[in-house]
């Protein structure tokens, strides 16, 4: 099923749908996928040979968005894919896309001492762009991110270190924008010592403190094993490919439609797209991807703070990753 309007690609049976990866990116790269996941098959944390023949098979349709921007959406409901009903939208473009512009939004006013949670939708049609996702950590009490946001040039938030004890897994990694450079950066991984504060020496104008860190130079990063990384739920991320694209990523959860991923399942899926650095975002009732001029104020996925299978859903969040057009 091919539409020109709201997009979806199907896991299962189907006629008249575009096939395979190859549709996912719009390259001619099916050869290359078809060798990857037989290397793969089953060797991935929990992942078996038919979740990889799964993503093989699955069924696409997708739209352009904006110049060179590309949104892609799959209800795997038939239980192939893990084991279980997914939800997953992507928005893919290339960093060199001349056309748009990349970057981050907080719910805070300049100037203004109140702390705000916005919906990412709110956050994303004040600063003017035609798509975002939800952005990093936040504390719900109060506002504000839990770890170092910077915006144009501007510190809106700093990451505490605890003295002594480990970084935690959130804080070990970051998103870096400096023009199209959109670059995934990691602590570093000997010397805590030097670890506390590397997020405030990266030099860049627009930087946002997230995890854990997933793939990084196309291998899978080794994850703690706890609940939060381990059990199913909402999730959102960014990923730059082998081949240049920025992709930013979303599942929903929590819901018999969509059981949501754990971080292992995530980074699996995130390497049979090609990502070859990517880091997970804030997930839960968090995740929210909005696409300005769709229906339901622009939230195309099914957000699951309010426990419904609807896009009303939204949590109020912190800060936003967006593009906007030039």
């Amino acid at each position: 099923m091919v539409s020109l309007g709201r997009v979806s690609f199907f896991c299962g049976s189907g006629t008249g749908e575009m096939t395979g990866y190859l549709y996912f990116r719009q390259h001619t790269l099916m050869n290359r996928l078809t060798c990857f996941l037989t290397l793969l098959a089953g060797t991935a944390f929990g992942q078996a040979p038919a979740d990889s023949v799964a993503l093989l098979k699955t069924k696409w349709t997708f739209q352009d968005i904006a110049p060179g921007v590309t949104w892609k959406h799959a209800h795997c409901s038939a239980g192939q894919l893990f084991g279980s009903n997914q939800n997953i939208h992507v928005l893919d473009t290339k960093l060199k896309n001349r056309k748009i512009r990349f970057g981050f939004a907080s719910a805070d006013t300049p100037g203004d001492s109140t702390r705000h949670l916005v919906r990412t939708s709110e956050i994303a049609r004040k600063a003017g762009a035609f798509a975002a996702v939800n952005g990093t950590f936040f504390h719900v009490k109060g506002g504000g991110s839990e770890d170092l946001v910077r915006i144009g040039g501007r510190l809106l938030d700093t990451t505490l270190y605890v003295p002594g004890k480990p970084i935690q897994e959130h804080k070990q990694a970051a998103i870096t924008i400096r023009g199209r450079k959109v670059r995934i950066e990691r602590a570093p991984e000997q010397n805590p010592d030097i670890a506390y504060g590397w997020d405030q020496r990266l030099n860049a104008p627009d930087v946002m403190v997230t995890g854990p860190l997933l793939i990084w130079d196309g291998h899978e990063v080794p994850l703690k094993k706890n609940a939060f990384n381990d059990n199913r739920h909402p999730r959102t991320a960014a990923c730059v490919t082998k081949d240049k694209h920025l992709l930013l990523v979303t599942a929903d959860g929590r819901n018999a439609q969509a059981q949501g991923l754990s971080l292992h399942e995530l980074a699996y899926l995130l390497r049979q797209f090609g990502c070859d650095r990517a880091v997970n975002l804030d997930g839960g009732g968090s995740t929210t991807m909005y696409i300005e001029g769709q229906p339901d104020q622009g939230v195309v996925n099914m957000p699951s703070d309010n426990k419904l299978w609807d896009h009303l859903g939204e949590r109020p969040v912190s800060n936003v990753f967006l593009m906007r057009r030039k």
